[in-house]
């Protein structure tokens, strides 16, 4: 646990040390590998997320899925379940607030929620990954709670889960816990890394 709490700490700085034009770059280059993606182009309902903390900004990518007709979603901390993502509907007139992490979200109204099981695709944000499909999160676990049920329910398919990050995120290999849930694709500023299995 210390080696991750470590990597987390290096891996933290260097994304907060890019400057707004590397930044900048950096999600183009990302958005135009993921156009060529077929698995993006099949998905319909796409979560993804607002960027904090340095990560890889995603907007663009939003903005194309509204171009294509997609419906965007954007995780929300699930108010009951503890350390638990919801999904809900974004669009350009979607309000917002500031979780208890300062981070938007959509407001919870009675926008319909989508559960994690019946999303396309998922572009989730990290820390660290390894070409494995080894992903560090932030610590706090709740990416892998929500998906949790590709280890506990074998059969059910769900979404295909795909991080996204700056292609120097990329470690050899990264310690791993058994509650991981595994990305099938890293998709960095750099090229696209599939994940066999």
């Amino acid at each position: 646990m210390d080696a991750r709490r470590e990597l987390r700490k290096q891996m933290r700085a260097k994304r907060r040390n890019l400057t707004p034009q590397q930044q900048l770059r950096a999600s183009e280059r990302a958005m135009r590998t993921l156009q060529n993606q077929l698995w993006f182009r099949q998905a319909q309902h796409i979560a993804l997320y607002l960027p904090n903390d340095g990560e890889i900004d995603p907007t663009a990518m939003i903005k194309l899925c509204w171009k294509l007709r997609k419906t965007v979603l954007l995780p929300v901390l699930h108010p009951i379940s503890h350390n638990c993502l919801w999904f809900l509907p974004y669009k350009p007139s979607t309000r917002m607030r500031r979780n208890s992490y300062k981070i938007l979200e959509p407001v919870v109204t009675r926008a319909r929620r989508r559960p994690a099981w019946a999303l396309d695709l998922v572009m989730m944000p990290l820390v660290a990954f390894d070409p494995q499909g080894g992903r560090l999160g932030m610590g706090g676990g709740y990416y892998d709670r929500t998906f949790s049920f590709k280890f506990n329910h074998k059969g059910m398919k769900g979404p295909r889960l795909i991080g996204l990050a700056h292609d120097f995120q990329k470690v050899e290999k990264l310690p791993t816990a058994a509650w991981d849930v595994p990305l099938q694709g890293i998709l960095t500023d750099g090229e696209f890394y599939p994940v066999s299995g």
